[in-house]
């Protein structure tokens, strides 16, 4: 063989194995969901706050989309994380009010953790050769000594709070953000999914001097609000500069939300944060739901109806606001399996479907209900339902008892502003029947492996 041919046969085989290289960098792209903590959908400059600054977010906006019609499936943290988790309604793992501890668990019927064997997100990724992991909040039990460690969820790394306490870290600050920088950095040439949780802006707030600063115009509740979501949003500005700068951004799919809308506004007696000498309270608790019914711990479309925000270069088109894909929580785990080319187990069902479509900018009708089950409920205003259903255009919410509900036409009023079960007691008896049906799926004790050796 000659010099020459030789020559142009390396070349091709070298052009070759670039092309089939790049081929499986775009078959196995990055994700990172960073899931924020009681956010309203008004606590972005974009959504029409005049006192916070979310420029970073809304840069996101700018360059991918905005999703006006996302929900969660649960109007608190940590069934709102199980569905993230698992695909599949809360309520199927009897999780329907946060973690805390055993008796709490053993009142409300509830496990003292996610069930680590069922079907778990970043395993799926894991499984297939992803490196995964998880930094910030976790909150998907309580940290007793029987509880599962993060890694058997499918992580290789990770670094929490309110977690099993083996990588601890402060909630104040910035240190897991500081994690997902050092672990984007390490494995830039290897697809990676990340969870990074935010703890802005629950309480206890710790916020810095800077943001203070910067935000010293206003009143003291805004000012202290304002500087912990410019926190927050500044975390997403560090995630995605550092995915430019690695050259790694077109590669990757990033996704922020947050767990349920924002906490209520506390009293004068609420200034210091319960059993915190640092933190700051509830009293400075006053985010904004854009004018949507209730806040946190309500069925009600402030509860529930949270930013989501997307940006994927090549994939998903910038600069577009969609406000008739009606997507949810338990949408992403078939979502991220699909954008990863990730097969689906075949044994399993999730309570969500992939919106890709919505993603790639086309047409979405998703095919399915989106049901909601939350045992926390008070007689306090915009608290008291406790089973929801959204089906199509139509949502119906239900009190503990079954005899109180509302439903609203959402196409029309997205506010929840006009109960029409009186006017449409045809719509309302279907969407009643459908919950009785799911509530009757669901199983009536939490599953014995996910319960503490205290319990058993």
């Amino acid at each position: 063989m000659n010099n020459k041919l030789f020559i142009f046969l390396m070349c091709l085989i070298s052009a070759g194995t670039a092309a089939v290289q790049a081929q499986s960098k775009a078959d196995q792209p990055n994700i990172i969901f960073i899931f924020a903590d009681d956010w309203g959908y008004g606590d972005l400059s974009a959504h029409g706050s005049t006192w916070v600054d979310t420029p970073h977010i809304d840069n996101m906006i700018g360059e991918g989309m905005d999703f006006s019609n996302f929900t969660v499936n649960s109007p608190v943290c940590s069934p709102s994380r199980v569905a993230v988790m698992t695909g599949q309604f809360p309520a199927r793992q009897s999780v329907h009010q946060h973690f805390q501890g055993w008796k709490a668990h053993e009142k409300r019927g509830m496990p003292d953790w996610m069930d680590p064997n069922d079907i778990s997100l970043p395993r799926e990724f894991q499984k297939a050769g992803y490196v995964t992991g998880h930094f910030g909040k976790w909150h998907l039990g309580w940290s007793s000594k029987d509880a599962p460690k993060e890694n058997e969820y499918g992580y290789d790394e990770y670094a929490t709070f309110n977690g099993s306490k083996t990588i601890d870290i402060p909630k104040a600050g910035s240190i897991g953000v500081d994690y997902a920088e050092d672990f984007i950095k390490r494995h830039k040439d290897k697809p990676f999914f990340i969870n990074l949780w935010l703890h802005e802006a629950h309480t206890a707030h710790y916020p810095q001097e800077r943001f203070m600063n910067e935000f010293g115009e206003l009143d003291e509740q805004k000012q202290v609000y304002a500087s912990i979501i410019a926190e927050g949003d500044e975390a997403v500005g560090r995630i995605t500069k550092l995915l430019e700068e690695l050259d790694i951004d077109e590669n990757t799919l990033v996704v922020f939300s947050t767990d349920n809308g924002p906490e209520w506004e506390g009293g004068e007696d609420e200034k210091q944060h319960k059993g915190d000498p640092v933190g700051l309270g509830k009293y400075y608790s006053v985010g904004e739901t854009g004018g949507l019914k209730g806040q946190k711990r309500s069925l009600f479309a402030g509860g529930i109806r949270v930013p989501f925000v997307a940006k994927w270069p090549k994939v998903i088109p910038k600069g577009v606001k969609d406000d008739t894909s009606v997507v949810t929580a338990v949408d992403l785990l078939p979502t991220f399996l699909e954008a990863a080319n990730i097969t689906m187990p075949k044994d399993f069902q999730p309570d969500g479907e992939s919106m890709m479509e919505a993603f790639k900018g086309k047409s979405f009708k998703r095919s399915k209900p989106i049901f909601w089950e939350w045992k926390g409920g008070t007689s306090k205003a915009y608290t008291w339902p406790t089973l929801g259903v959204r089906d199509g255009d139509w949502k119906l919410v239900v009190d503990i008892t079954g005899d109180q509900y509302e439903l609203y036409d959402l196409k029309k009023d997205w506010k929840e502003e006009h109960d029409l079960a009186t006017s449409n007691p045809k719509k309302a008896k279907k969407l009643l029947k459908e919950i009785k049906a799911w509530k009757a799926t669901l199983p009536t004790e939490p599953r014995p492996s996910c319960l503490s050796s205290v319990r058993k």
